[in-house]
């Protein structure tokens, strides 16, 4: 991707109606629109970020053996009346309209009720089952006070996987396939290091549901870590018993907040009953279906990631916003940045962009004219693309080709790491070495 061809602008300043991290550097940055409170739209860039993201959790939900659909954000409003979750005493974020015919239907907040429904036509028998179902789909909530970029919005992308068992053992074997699913996607997204299974309230259906909760400042959850067993308890079941129960020992324990970026619960029967989900088990009976339901909001996870590792520094003009995105889920893999006068410089920028996008490696070049340096290296540190090669009008001589500069931003900010200089193929060699390592 060149940048002299992308229609998005870099901003210097942040928007005054937010206050978070997140917001303003991807605001400013160009990777989202806000339409209004709660409701963003996904640039180029930060579209990249979120496809990045939702192929990781696709290959992951794949290889447990999960089969990708798409359902209808339209609700019906019998279907959920059956569950009682119709009703605004009992989910108080929905969001409700009318049909032309003055039918009234709700926009799906999750999705429970119409996959139950759904399976009806395809679980009649225990050689039916497991089925492992997901989707990727736009959800809506109704939220009071939208808040906190897009950690908390109104419409936001989520996949969602509902788990269809025979018993309860059958459900357990697939649930912790799940947690270990889950953490795999936030190794790879390389938010792992401060990304905790955290033991949460399970509700009526078990006396835990599990989350996975992201530490940073912007956090609105308080978890209690135990960083030896790499696990953590939410604030809401935290008490002796609990602790007692899980084998932690207060004392050791760290206090820190965190963001839930995403969770997994068991279901049980509560929506088998209340749908009539059944299966005939080898003796003819018929048996109600053990679910279980698994979420992971894909803005929610790129919000998250932006508030570990953005930086905002100083306030007014002397602002300084930078971001390094880890390097799965980047919008590019490197950025050459042109700063270069001569003809020769834009040759040999021209060269290293095309032979890494022939050798299939994302990449963003900032090819723009009329731009100045400084300014190009202030857009660079704020769209966040971890590896970086300069190309200038200056440069040693070296194996018969002239050196570049190349920052790997990946230990700190631009300015605070070490360059290397090196020649064109040293420089292919070196961006495929990194990335061989992170296979």
């Amino acid at each position: 991707m060149k940048l002299s061809q992308t229609f998005t602008k870099t901003r210097r300043e942040g928007p005054k109606d937010e206050t978070s991290k997140n917001a303003e550097i991807l605001i400013r940055a160009g990777f989202i629109h806000k339409f209004q409170a709660g409701v963003y739209g996904y640039l180029p860039l930060g579209l990249k970020v979120i496809q990045k993201i939702t192929q990781i959790v696709r290959e992951e939900m794949n290889t447990i053996g999960g089969q990708e659909i798409t359902m209808s954000a339209l609700q019906e409003k019998e279907l959920w009346e059956k569950t009682g979750r119709w009703s605004d005493d009992v989910i108080d974020n929905w969001f409700k309209t009318k049909l032309a015919n003055d039918t009234e239907v709700g926009l799906g907040l999750t999705h429970e009720e119409p996959i139950t429904m759904m399976m009806q036509d395809h679980i009649r028998s225990f050689r039916d089952l497991p089925v492992f179902a997901y989707q990727f789909q736009t959800k809506f909530r109704n939220e009071k006070r939208a808040k906190s970029g897009i950690l908390r919005s109104r419409e936001f992308i989520m996949k969602d996987l509902y788990s269809f068992t025979t018993d309860q053992a059958q459900h357990d074997a697939f649930y912790e396939k799940a947690k270990e699913a889950y953490v795999r996607i936030f190794k790879r997204a390389g938010v792992v290091d401060r990304t905790f299974v955290t033991f949460a309230s399970g509700g009526s259906f078990s006396k835990f549901s599990h989350e996975f909760q992201m530490l940073t400042d912007a956090g609105e959850d308080i978890i209690y870590i135990d960083r030896k067993k790499n696990i953590a308890v939410n604030k809401e079941v935290y008490n002796d018993e609990v602790l007692a129960s899980l084998e932690l020992k207060k004392e050791e324990l760290e206090e820190g907040k965190a963001v839930e970026v995403g969770n997994i619960f068991s279901l049980g029967t509560k929506f088998s009953d209340s749908l009539g989900l059944t299966y005939k088990n080898e003796e003819g009976v018929e048996i109600p279906v053990v679910m279980g339901s698994y979420g992971i909001g894909i803005p929610r996870l790129m919000g998250a990631i932006a508030e570990a590792y953005g930086t905002v520094d100083g306030e007014g003009e002397k602002k300084k916003v930078s971001m390094v995105w880890p390097l799965a889920v980047a919008p590019a893999v490197v950025e050459i940045v042109h700063v270069g006068a001569s003809e020769d410089s834009k040759i040999r920028a021209e060269k290293l962009y095309t032979d890494l996008t022939t050798k299939g490696i994302d990449t963003l070049y900032d090819d723009r004219e009329g731009v100045r340096a400084g300014e190009k290296f202030a857009d660079a540190d704020l769209i966040g693309v971890p590896l970086r090669v300069i190309v200038g009008d200056k440069g040693e001589e070296k194996n018969g080709q002239k050196t570049v500069e190349f920052l790997d931003r990946r230990g700190g900010i631009a300015g605070k790491i070490e360059a290397e200089y090196l020649a064109h193929e040293e420089v292919l060699g070196k961006i495929e070495s990194i990335l061989a390592k992170e296979v």
